[in-house]
């Protein structure tokens, strides 16, 4: 990775510019749109650049790092919003709980389950959404469209959770219009309010497709280092 910063407050202008632009095309207007900077595996001085550009929605992949980033963020800055975007493991439901504000990856009984106890027991309710795996994809996590319809119901009737709406991410080689309009479809099914659907490549078409959350990474912080 460069050692080079990128102009972080530049990047977020311009993806907001996007989404403005992306929305106005359909008649919306972009106050409708939540863009969520997806702060995985990034520095923490690219973070920090982006809350001090008044970034104050922020999506994490994993339990683990966002448990030892966001604590001391909150310290420092107020109206931080922190969503779950990658699959949660049920011996991580509690920290989940506890530390994000949106999860936004319910993809089966069990994990509802947990949730919901979980909830119970503390009293904190994150807002939850459910992941729907459009592409049907063996290595993806998420519910399948044809289970979608009954865990929905599941996860609100017997688990009493707070579901606002689904989220999914469309297969790497795949047009990701068809995957945003089911997943809008879905939703629409079940007066659910909150679409999660698009990320730095497609989230200007998403927007265009109905998305109120767009989780954006690279283009705003750069690219990641993995290694």
């Amino acid at each position: 990775m460069s050692d080079q910063m990128p102009d972080i407050a530049r990047n977020l202008a311009d993806v907001k510019a996007r989404i403005a632009a992306a929305a106005e095309r359909v008649g919306r207007h972009a106050r409708e749109v939540e863009l969520i900077a997806v702060g995985k595996v990034q520095p923490d001085e690219r973070v920090e650049a982006a809350l001090l550009a008044g970034q104050r929605v922020f999506g994490e992949n994993r339990v683990q790092e966002a448990k030892g980033k966001w604590p001391g963020f909150r310290e420092t800055f107020d109206g931080i919003e922190l969503h779950l975007i990658g699959p949660l493991q049920t011996n991580k439901v509690a920290e989940a709980v506890a530390l994000f504000d949106i999860i936004q990856t319910v993809d089966r009984p069990k994990l509802a389950q947990a949730l919901a106890k979980e909830m119970e027991k503390t009293g904190r309710r994150p807002g939850c959404l459910i992941q729907v795996n459009t592409g049907e994809e063996d290595q993806k996590a998420g519910i399948l469209p044809a289970d979608a319809d009954a865990f929905i119901q599941e996860c609100r009737a017997e688990f009493n959770l707070p579901i606002r709406g689904l989220m999914c991410i469309p297969p790497v080689d795949d047009e990701p219009s068809p995957h945003f309009a089911l997943l809008r479809e879905m939703a629409r099914r079940h007066d659910l309010p909150v679409l999660s659907m698009g990320m730095s490549g497609d989230y200007e078409l998403a927007v265009e497709l109905g998305a109120t959350h767009v989780r954006v990474g690279t283009a705003i912080f750069g690219a990641r280092d993995y290694g």
